[in-house]
């Protein structure tokens, strides 16, 4: 129940993730799946997604897992991998696992695929997370 509230706040509070139109589909602690429709203004000259529209949609998922506990989680690092290209009007799935968990430290693997399973990218996201610091005031 925690980290539904906890996503709730941060879906109504993350600048991008408005920007984006993300949906929380599950969260649980150490665990997010969302979605976002591929719009119009997300491509780049190419005519495909802008990458940077899919990191930020990756990193939003992993921000929602890694947040999921109730302590401040911070990105200290991330990479991404772009595997297919993805075209409006297609609807992405991020799915973020958590794959470590340490008092100060997580470790989190974002998949990004169509609504087909198709695979679109790759994230891996490692989090500090600020013990005594509740994202809920």
């Amino acid at each position: 129940m925690q980290a539904e509230k906890i996503a709730q706040f941060m879906v109504e509070n993350d600048k991008v993730a408005i920007w984006l139109e993300v949906k929380v589909l599950e969260v649980k602690e150490g665990y997010a799946r969302i979605e976002m429709t591929v719009k119009d203004k997300m491509l780049n000259a190419a005519g495909v997604c802008q990458g940077g529209a899919i990191f930020s949609f990756a990193d939003f998922a992993f921000a929602l897992a890694s947040n999921s506990y109730g302590n401040v989680a911070l990105a200290t690092s991330a990479s991404i991998s772009f595997l297919n290209p993805a075209f409006e009007g297609e609807k992405l799935i991020a799915e973020a696992v958590e794959k470590n968990r340490t008092r100060r430290t997580g470790v989190y693997e974002v998949e990004v695929r169509k609504e087909d399973g198709k695979p679109v990218a790759l994230f891996v996201g490692n989090a500090f997370i600020k013990e005594n610091t509740k994202i809920l005031r």
